[in-house]
């Protein structure tokens, strides 16, 4: 808990979540401006201890005890849509590489040659797979989930004022 820990301790994902929650409370009760409330957002998922996120929330109402929630997991759903997000180019730029090379290896003389997309698929799914387990690890589907709903309620709200 946030309160509970001493400002010099690290704070942990779940930490960061519900200042995050507690945040998005407060500009759905009309506490926080969305601007005010973005900059908060990114400065909790950014927070490294429990001092820089008290910072956050220290004008803000106690919620009541009915109000505050666990963190949510993450669903499946979110998951399946930050993994499609992160791999979708990947996913169709070796497979572009992969027809040209079958295309030039039926119409060429040479046969199929070298399999040269590898050298695009290689290091690029090097690099993916490092940057889903750690992104797994740390939490990145909710900061992305978070994000995206930053976009929509910003979205929503500047359909709305036109």
């Amino acid at each position: 808990m946030v309160g509970m820990a001493s400002e010099e301790m690290r704070a942990a994902d779940a930490d960061r979540q519900q200042v995050a929650e507690r945040l998005r409370a407060a500009l759905d009760e009309g506490r926080l401006d969305l601007s005010e409330y973005d900059d908060r957002l990114q400065r909790a998922y950014s927070a490294k201890t429990y001092g820089e996120l008290q910072l956050l929330t220290t004008d803000l109402p106690v919620p009541a005890i009915r109000q505050s929630a666990p963190p949510r997991p993450v669903d499946a759903d979110v998951r399946r849509r930050w993994l499609i997000h992160i791999w979708d180019e990947y996913v169709t730029a070796v497979a572009i590489c992969v027809a040209i090379w079958v295309i030039s290896g039926i119409s060429g003389d040479g046969g199929f040659g070298h399999f040269w997309p590898v050298w695009v698929a290689g290091p690029w799914g090097l690099l993916l797979i490092w940057r889903t387990v750690t992104g797994l690890a740390q939490g990145e589907p909710e900061k992305w989930q978070a994000k995206n709903e930053l976009k929509k309620a910003r979205k929503e709200r500047k359909e709305l004022s036109e």
